[in-house]
């Protein structure tokens, strides 16, 4: 049975998703994923990335429904987690998304939130929690630990053992050594190369990387 969504936002990340959703019904060869439609409170991006999906109205007016699944299509942090808790206390259900694309080792334990990208690799005995975004060719290494409302951006390294914390930006191509920790609503800037613990609520950028 095909499993009904809404996607919260219209937008770019928005659009990403419906690419990678498509990419899985044709990988199938059949439909796993309906996209029942998209909520927004600016219908303008809907309508310049032009969904087949129709629009349904507004996230703020929108009243949850029981029927569906909701995947996350904002990637603002602060968005994503206040609109997914306040639908969350409604009631309503969250999935994520893994692409087939995606290398995942068996003894990995990834929530069923969690939206994987192409070409990711994840290692033996990793913990990802609920609704962390990775994003395509991401790697996460051995043994390490995401909290939840991650958004690891393209290309991020994370190194074996390296923990992090709940809410953290990881630009792209950033990088971890192994065995680091990183806090919690920490900005890793592209490019950005870990060697050292990162505390909360921080901006890291460089190589190496140091505290702004």
């Amino acid at each position: 049975m095909a499993k009904d969504i809404i996607l919260i936002g219209a937008g770019g990340h928005s659009a990403e998703l419906t690419e990678y959703i498509n990419a899985q019904n044709e990988v199938v060869g059949r439909i796993q994923i309906v996209i029942v439609g998209y909520i927004d409170d600016d219908s303008s991006t809907y309508e310049h990335y032009g969904f087949v999906a129709p629009f349904i109205g507004a996230i703020t007016a929108h009243k949850v429904r029981e029927d569906v699944y909701y995947l996350m299509g904002i990637a603002n942090l602060k968005f994503r987690r206040q609109i997914t808790e306040r639908f969350e206390l409604s009631g309503a259900k969250f999935t994520g998304f893994i692409h087939p694309t995606a290398i995942i080792a068996k003894s990995a334990h990834i929530d069923p939130t969690v939206v994987i990208s192409h070409n990711v690799s994840i290692g033996p005995k990793v913990t990802i929690e609920a609704h962390n975004m990775l994003n395509s060719r991401c790697t996460i290494g051995h043994d390490s630990y995401l909290g939840k409302f991650n958004f690891i951006s393209p290309q991020v390294a994370i190194a074996g053992n390296t923990r992090i914390g709940e809410g953290n930006l990881l630009g792209t191509n950033a990088a971890t050594i192994p065995g680091k920790t990183i806090g919690d609503n920490s900005l890793i800037g592209a490019g950005a190369v870990v060697i050292f613990n990162v505390p909360s609520n921080v901006t890291v950028v460089g190589n190496k990387a140091r505290i702004l």
